[in-house]
């Protein structure tokens, strides 16, 4: 509940308000420009609920806001992506109709001749062969 306040004048003329207790006794003297000023700053129950209720309006505003744009973006994501595929479509559809008509060149290894192969098989064993039967004559000659 609101206190009462009692106007009154000081001796230089400035207005005063005078708080009461409940027993009617004065409780604090204010200067009216202090009291006033206090006043102003102080919203009443019903100022803050208004308030309250704006802002909880700008707030929905505001995220509705923000969805439209993002909203906007995305699309325009979407269409700049579609503009580049159907720019890149064409150059790939491109790239493999040169790849399917050019000529592809025949890789052929060649195959080993079996008569290299047996020549040197008998090098290395015609090497070997005297050496083998040195060794065996030294042996037993220790």
């Amino acid at each position: 509940m609101a206190t009462q306040r009692t106007t009154m004048y000081s001796r230089g003329g400035k207005k005063l308000y005078a708080v009461r207790n409940a027993d009617g006794s004065f409780k604090d003297i204010q200067s009216y420009a202090r009291a006033h000023r206090m006043d102003i700053a102080r919203k009443s129950k019903d100022e803050l609920a208004a308030a309250a209720g704006t802002a909880k309006k700008a707030v929905k505003k505001a995220a509705k806001k923000v969805a439209r744009k993002a909203s906007a973006a995305k699309k325009a994501v979407r269409k700049a992506v579609k503009k580049v595929m159907r720019k890149a479509a064409p150059r790939k559809a491109v790239k493999k109709a040169t790849r399917k008509a050019a000529p592809r060149k025949a890789v052929r290894k060649a195959a080993p001749r079996k008569g290299a192969r047996k020549a040197a098989v008998r090098k290395t064993v015609r090497k070997s062969a005297p050496r083998k039967a040195a060794r065996k004559a030294t042996r037993g000659r220790r």
